[in-house]
């Protein structure tokens, strides 16, 4: 099982980031260790000083696909859910400056909580599910996939093109604007539409 992650795939958030607004996706990986499961808390690392929270949603792959054609990738994918792509912006800043990859600040251990599943037929559009984040019950970052600058169809075609998608293969599909630090204490809830998925605690 691998973890997609998709970049500046909400304009206003690579506004933020004062990146270029891309013209195809652009991805990177996290490894399986990456992953945060039953609302379990994640604790703050010690080789980073600036923890930045990401609401995404994600999208778990069905069955496997290679080259997958854009109008037969909703078939690709059944079920969704909301998760957090911790990145240490501090690392990530650093690596930037110096032209490395920057795996360390996104890849590293417990970094993707990821929330509960849900159906995919239970979501009235896929190209305008709301989402949000909260944050000691205030709401820090909000989003609808209608804003996504490449939809979960044309994720899926565009990443098939170069990775194997096998069934179990988790794609985190983008962060609106609003990122931020979180701190020890902060309680985090992430919502599809009004159902809260997943609430975690930073320690």
């Amino acid at each position: 099982m691998k973890i997609i992650c998709i970049g500046r795939n909400y304009a206003e958030h690579a506004k933020e980031m004062k990146s270029e607004v891309p013209t195809e996706p652009v991805f990177f990986m996290k490894p399986e260790t990456a992953l945060v499961r039953d609302n379990m808390p994640f604790y703050l690392p010690d080789f980073s000083n600036d923890m930045h929270h990401e609401v995404e949603l994600v999208v778990r792959i069905s069955k496997t696909g290679k080259n997958i054609d854009e109008q037969y990738a909703h078939k690709y994918y059944d079920e969704i859910s909301v998760g957090i792509d911790f990145t240490a912006r501090d690392l990530q800043m650093e690596c930037k400056k110096k032209g490395l990859p920057w795996e360390k600040a996104k890849a590293f251990d417990n970094s993707a909580p990821i929330g509960k599943f849900i159906s995919k037929k239970s979501v009235a559009d896929t190209n305008a599910i709301n989402f949000h984040l909260d944050i000691n019950g205030k709401t820090v970052q909000k989003g609808n996939t209608k804003d996504l600058l490449f939809s979960f169809d044309k994720i899926i075609a565009y990443v098939s093109k170069y990775v194997t998608l096998k069934t179990g293969d988790l794609i985190y599909t983008g962060t609106p604007e609003g990122v931020g630090q979180v701190k020890v204490g902060d309680k985090l809830t992430c919502y599809l539409e009004n159902e809260n998925l997943l609430q975690f605690e930073i320690k």
